[in-house]
């Protein structure tokens, strides 16, 4: 079998997707067979293999062990055929593979993957000799060996233990891996390897510490007092000599050199790393070394800054950023990154802030003696040199630029890390701003610096100015000037464009910052961007330009903001043109910038844009960007912002607008339509949707003969299902503002009048070969057509209309669509709940969920409706309800429907795939309790979220109200939130329960009328029924309502006692 088994896997490697998909269906169906896991454990520990074909072996290995091992893991599907002894053959199979001698490195971290998913479902019980087998090969393996143990045991750490079973091994597992970190004849990068496992144990330990804090504070301590020390000494260590660029690049990687200088490197990162998850996790641990940690970690980095010039900002090309097969950073950057980051959480520490601030006495300011401070910024600004690398990438990918401008980029680097620090300065109120101005003045006055050390003093200036922005902070003239004047210096190179772009960007933040004395520069400024962005031939100068002009335009005083809103639309007009419109349409950061700079020049005076082409332009970028996401939603706001203010202005604006706008937008649908450009029409009817809601009243001549047919068109096409949802909000608002013109106007073409045209576009979105997404905004259509035509118009269509709603929601799942739905009954209900219910009970409903039109309706309006939002949809929603309940209809009382959920009685974590087996159980309850419920859950109680509490909790603290937690001294606040971190995936992941984060507020008036409905019916017999039939909760909800009712003097609820 192995034979077959092997030639299917060598499949599964080759080019043609059709011969890759038949060899992993033909592995699967082999899962069955007790001795295919056994052929895929032979094949991978026969050497004589392809290490691709063992690796693939160990990968299908992997899939079949997550789906039919236990029950117990995530993505199982089962069954589980193995038999036990199966199991123990191929635990102990994978397990030597794991830690055979001599083995090939990624065959190991497979294999250790393997071990790991089974021991998170069988140890202990089922493998209880895993650990012990493991610990006890540490002392006796050779370098080989003992590296595959070491990688099988971080796996377990990190994937394979629960807080029980890593509970019983801690003590015996930290002892181990600390007699491998200690052992200096071990390989550095075995050292490593163990301080990074010590390293993961930390986040099962906090799990941990939840439940047990005493025993976890001593066992933390105790190992705390064993590794710090050695922690200490690897810091000190010197570095060895480093490598040649030719060592590294043209020697043997495996020289003695390169591997000293990588290897130590790579334990010092782990130590680092190790030392920041102790103190963000539990600081108090390293209190008392927390100085001779700083003073450690400064002198490393000060001592790191020339090897690192060297090696990445100077002519050399050294690669950085590069990790072992064991994911073990090992190149000087990843260090240096860091060491800074972990400076930042000692800054954070009261100790060292106490030490700080004891050196910034007044005399030692005025005598220029804060030398600390003074050495922190000239670490950041000599770690915030541009590297080489960047440099050449920036100059060919201006996208890449902004992408490092804006912090979007994933490449976290020395510089960024330097940004940071230079916050934390700024956060505690120390002269940051003041004592940078002297080391700038040094650099800037050394003809010796060079132009990268001043582009990083400038780009250092730049993030302290961010920082003193956003504490709404201003600096003074005389120190505003003293920095602008290095900023005219950088403009003025004419060799180095990224110091040149550097000065545009502050010399812009300056003047935005500083107080007014300076905002008179501000068009002298802005008109040399003017003439960068046309002129320099750098594409960085040119888009940092760009820039720069949205701080300018927001304040520059109006009557110049208009000057400048025409040149700056034709600078970006011009910029356009001279580019080629495909590479603009794949450079998302620079077309994003574009229309952020055209969006803040038309909003200096939106009611000029129609004077020049700064719409067109937009509309320009708009189809270059169609497939943006971020820019098609720049360009909406835009548009929305001018759109709004034109209609402000009444119907001659509004009407000047459309005339401006409609041919290119409707001329956009047919381009979109002929070139199968769905993007574009997406584009093109989502402005129009903003157009028509902003409509005045009545519309433009010949807009309804304008737009009908062509959203006619879109709506019986097969496109995004955006466009049909924009495409039907447009005609919606067109109702809203001029039904008359609507149902006035008839099709040339066909001869059918706008009425017939609109029910075929409802009937359309309602039929069964529309998707929920595409047909989300019809009962909003629905409803304003029901609403403006009324009965007479529409005679017996009417009911036609509403039994196909009906029929349609019956199947509607997504809970926007419902909700568009539902509110055409609530709508509808607002003035004639007993019309309602009397046609619903006439309706029937074919299918699964079928019934009477009453059935289907009040069970997915019941069902869903605490899940409505929007202000207005609740407040509709809610008083329909209210009429509904008034009616006391005896037909509700004989339907039922879902009621609360049923909850399991266990601990156990209810997977997917689970949950698609075993769906949650609800009680069944009549409509009139299930009603009663919803209007009950519609109470907004005093919360976080309620008018006025943040309020009363603000007076509480100035009250002095302060925490008695008994463990203050282990909650110190981390400085860098660890998303590594089990509990702080647990907090990210409660996020995503719509119940911590949709809390859906309804308005104060709906609150009150909900007080006034249950204050007239609380003393009806039928709600004293209804009000046992709550849970406790619901009960207790509808007491304290009545407490605020009586405090506030609105009157008493007659709750039951």
């Amino acid at each position: 079998m192995e034979q077959q088994v092997l030639d299917l896997l060598v499949a599964t490697l080759d080019p043609s997707g059709p011969i890759r998909n038949d060899a992993e269906r033909h592995l699967e169906q082999l899962y069955s067979n007790e001795a295919f896991p056994i052929s895929l454990v032979s094949i991978a520990s026969h050497k004589s293999v392809l290490l691709q074909h063992r690796q693939a072996a160990l990968l299908s290995l992997k899939k079949l062990v997550l789906k039919t091992w236990s029950p117990s893991l995530e993505e199982y599907e089962g069954p589980s055929t193995l038999s036990d002894a199966a199991k123990d053959q191929l635990r102990e199979s994978v397990l030597s593979i794991a830690t055979a001698i001599d083995e090939e490195r990624k065959v190991v971290g497979a294999a250790s993957y393997v071990v790991s998913k089974i021991a998170s479902a069988d140890f202990p019980e089922q493998w209880p000799t895993l650990l012990p087998t493991l610990l006890n090969l540490v002392p006796q393996a050779d370098p080989s060996q003992l590296h595959g143990v070491l990688v099988v045991l971080g796996n377990l750490v990190e994937d394979g233990f629960d807080e029980e079973q890593f509970s019983s091994s801690a003590v015996d597992l930290v002892k181990c891996i600390y007699n491998v970190a200690f052992d200096s004849e071990k390989k550095w990068t075995t050292r490593a390897l163990a301080v990074s496992i010590f390293r993961a144990c930390f986040d099962t330990m906090e799990l941990v510490y939840q439940n047990n804090k005493a025993s976890v504070k001593q066992f933390m301590q105790e190992a705390s007092d064993a590794w710090s020390p050695f922690f200490i000494e690897v810091l000190k260590m010197p570095m060895p000599y480093m490598p040649s660029e030719e060592e590294e690049t043209q020697g043997t990687p495996g020289g003695p050199s390169v591997i000293n200088w990588r290897g130590i490197i790579a334990l010092k990162t782990q130590v680092v790393k190790a030392l920041d998850k102790i103190h963000n996790m539990f600081p108090h641990l390293l209190s008392a070394r927390t100085l001779d940690l700083f003073s450690t970690m400064w002198e490393s980095l000060q001592a790191h800054l020339g090897p690192y010039h060297t090696m990445y900002t100077g002519d050399e090309h050294r690669q950085g950023r590069m990790e072992d097969a064991d994911r073990l950073p090992y190149t000087l950057d990843f260090l240096i990154v860091e060491e800074l980051d972990y400076i930042q959480t000692l800054l954070n520490t009261t100790s060292i802030k106490r030490e700080l601030d004891a050196q910034l006495t007044p005399e030692n300011l005025a005598s220029g003696n804060a030398t600390w401070i003074m050495q922190i910024l000239a670490v950041a600004v000599g770690y915030s040199q541009i590297l080489t690398e960047d440099a050449e990438l920036w100059e060919v990918d201006v996208n890449i630029f902004l992408s490092e401008e804006t912090s979007e980029t994933a490449n976290y680097s020395a510089r960024n890390a330097c940004g940071g620090l230079v916050g934390k300065l700024c956060s505690y109120n120390w002269p940051v701003i003041e004592i940078l101005l002297g080391f700038s003045k040094s650099v800037f006055e050394d003809g010796s610096s060079s132009y990268k050390a001043k582009e990083a003093v400038l780009y250092v200036v730049k993030q302290v100015l961010d920082e003193i922005t956003d504490k709404d902070a201003k600096i003074g003239p005389d120190l505003a000037n003293a920095y602008l004047d290095f900023a005219r210096l950088a403009i003025q190179d004419g060799e180095h464009e990224l110091l040149r772009a550097r000065g545009f960007i502050v010399a812009g933040a300056l003047i935005t910052t500083a107080d007014e004395a300076l905002r008179g520069l501000a068009p002298d400024f802005a008109l040399q961007s003017l003439k960068a962005i046309g002129d320099d031939e750098s594409e960085v100068v040119k888009v940092s330009c760009l820039r720069v002009l949205q701080g300018y335009l927001k304040i520059l005083p109006r009557e110049r903001a208009q000057e400048f809103q025409v040149q700056t639309v034709a600078a970006i007009s011009n910029f356009l043109s001279s580019h080629d419109p495909s590479e603009i349409g794949e450079s998302e950061d620079l077309l994003d910038t574009l229309v952020e700079t055209l969006r803040d020049a038309i909003m200096t005076d939106p009611r000029l844009c129609l004077e020049h082409p700064a719409l067109d332009v937009l509309f320009t970028m708009a189809s270059f960007g169609a497939r943006s996401w971020t820019t098609t939603m720049l360009v909406n706001e835009t548009f929305e912002s001018v759109t709004s203010t034109m209609s402000s202005q009444g119907p001659e604006a509004y009407a000047r607008l459309c005339t401006k706008v409609l041919p290119s937008l409707t001329g956009a649908l047919d381009v979109g339509d002929m070139t199968q450009e769905n993007s574009l029409s997406d584009v093109a009817v989502s402005l129009l949707s903003t157009l028509a809601e902003y409509g005045s009243e009545p519309l433009p001549d010949g807009f309804v003969a304008n737009l009908l047919p062509k959203l006619y068109r879109l709506l019986f096409l097969d496109l995004e299902f955006s466009v049909h949802q924009s495409a039907t909000i447009t005609i919606k608002y067109i109702l809203v503002h001029d039904p008359a013109q609507l149902f006035a106007w008839r099709d040339p073409e066909t001869g059918k009048e706008g009425l017939e045209i609109v029910l075929l576009i409802i009937d359309r979105l309602l039929g069964p070969s529309v998707d929920d997404s595409s047909a989300a905004e019809v009962g909003g259509l629905a409803v304003e057509l029901v609403e403006k035509a009324g009965a007479e118009k529409l005679g017996p269509y009417l009911m036609q209309l509403l039994q196909v709603v009906a029929i349609r929601l019956s199947t509607a799942e997504r809970a926007n669509f419902i909700q568009n739905l539902v509110l055409v009954f609530a709508r509808l209900s607002l003035t004639n709940a007993k019309d309602v219910l009397d046609f619903l009970a006439q309706v029937h409903v074919d299918g699964t969920n079928g019934g009477t039109g009453l059935e289907v309706v009040m069970r997915k309006w019941l069902e869903n409706s605490v899940t409505f939002s929007g202000y207005d949809a609740i407040r509709q929603n809610v008083i329909a309800l209210t009429n509904i309940y008034k009616l006391h209809d005896e037909r509700l009382t004989n339907i039922q429907t879902k009621g609360d959920l049923i909850v399991q009685n266990t601990s156990r974590i209810k997977t997917r795939s689970q949950a698609k087996k075993e769906p949650d159980q609800f009680s069944i309850i009549p409509v009139p309790l299930k009603l009663t419920k919803v209007l009950v859950q519609e109470l907004a109680l005093p919360s976080p979220t309620t008018p006025g509490f943040s309020h009363r909790m603000g007076k509480r603290a100035k009250d002095g109200s302060t925490s008695t937690d008994e463990d203050d001294e282990w909650e110190d606040e981390p400085t860098v939130l660890d998303l590594g971190a089990p509990t702080t995936r647990q907090d990210l992941m409660g996020y995503m329960d719509e119940s911590r984060w949709n809390t859906r507020q309804t308005d104060d008036e709906t609150q009150k009328y909900l007080v006034e409905f249950f204050n007239n019916v609380s003393s009806e017999p039928g709600f004293q029924e209804l009000y046992h039939s709550l849970t406790d909760e619901e009960r207790e909800k509808l007491h304290k309502m009545n407490n605020a009712s009586q405090m506030n003097g609105n009157g008493n609820v007659q709750v039951p006692s």
